[in-house]
């Protein structure tokens, strides 16, 4: 059976043969989907999940560091998560140079004792020199030239070191809401090719973090192991299947029970109510009765900071005036 030609193929078809060529086809105004290619050698280990926990964890990193940093620079900062990059670890070292410094942070789990691979923390060293001008006194606002070999001395390496502690005393605040974990600076490295702590083949998770200084701009990246990462994520699926696991009603009760229990409340047992006029209130003297028009067995409204919760009666207790809560108010 012959084609039959569309009459836009027949337009087309014309249109070809005044110009004197060949005819070209139609392009579609749809645009091309485009799709990422899947390194099948290195799948991905963390679902977008847990990877925004982390972005929620150190987001609040940014806020608490950033307190920090205003403080020790006397200028004002900003830093935000700039991104969240699975990779392999010899990734992240083909990255930084030979004479880098980089910082090891041990991490302590819950209930979990045994020595869990360390976090690596960098800093780029433009940023790292203005964070130590600062401290030291100047009000430079501009970053000072580091050639790419540059070298720390021994006075700066200190002060490299009491920012970092400074840095990773907070970092507990950005899993507060997760897990209880403690963050200690295990210790500062100069040898970056030559540290070994974590395999080069082994999955890692970088978060980049952006830091806005005045005019200076900077970086820290946090290399989170795959090890520490699976420990963390079998402690919080563990927590949160042991919460789901509770009723309701008991979810936290311990907790709230405790806030509360120590809590100063005003509370009033009301006799009865009677009003008077002010010339009446000017008249009393004391011995005079101000009739409530209620008998004495009626019962007496307990008041918990103003409001009603218990029906009792007047009564003694150990020669002095107590009421005995009988049962619960009820709005009628």
């Amino acid at each position: 059976m012959a084609e039959v030609l569309s009459q836009s193929q027949i337009d087309a078809l014309l249109s070809a043969m005044q110009a004197g060529g060949e005819p070209q086809e139609q392009k579609s105004d749809t645009p091309e989907a485009k799709y990422r290619k899947y390194d099948f050698y290195s799948p991905k280990k963390f679902t977008k999940d847990r990877l925004k926990i982390l972005q929620g964890v150190y987001d609040g990193y940014c806020r608490s560091i950033t307190a920090r940093l205003n403080g020790i620079l006397r200028l004002s900062c900003e830093l935000s998560v700039d991104s969240i990059e699975e990779q392999r670890y010899y990734e992240f070292v083909n990255a930084i140079s030979d004479n880098d410094v980089l910082t090891l942070i041990r991490v302590e789990l819950p209930g979990d004792e045994t020595e869990t691979t360390p976090i690596v923390m960098h800093a780029t060293n433009e940023m790292m020199l203005f964070i130590m001008d600062r401290m030291l006194g100047s009000v430079g606002e501009q970053a000072p030239h580091v050639s790419y070999a540059y070298n720390y001395t021994s006075i700066e390496l200190n002060l490299y070191r009491s920012v970092m502690l400074r840095l990773i005393d907070v970092m507990h605040e950005g899993w507060q809401n997760y897990l209880e974990t403690k963050f200690s600076l295990l210790r500062i490295e100069q040898n970056p090719t030559l540290m070994q702590v974590i395999g080069t083949d082994e999955t890692v998770v970088i978060v980049g973090l952006n830091v806005q200084m005045g005019q200076v701009n900077g970086r820290f990246s946090i290399c989170l192991p795959g090890t520490l990462l699976t420990s963390i994520f079998t402690i919080i699926s563990r927590s949160n299947m042991n919460d789901a696991m509770l009723p309701r009603n008991e979810k936290n009760s311990e907790e709230i029970m405790d806030s509360v229990r120590h809590s100063d409340m005003e509370i009033i047992a009301e006799l009865g109510r009677i009003h008077l006029s002010l010339q009446d209130i000017y008249y009393l003297h004391e011995g005079d009765v101000i009739n409530l028009a209620k008998p004495k067995t009626s019962g007496v409204t307990v008041y918990v900071e103003g409001e009603p919760w218990f029906i009792g009666k007047l009564g003694t207790h150990k020669n002095k005036m107590a009421v005995r809560i009988d049962d619960i108010w009820q709005d009628v």
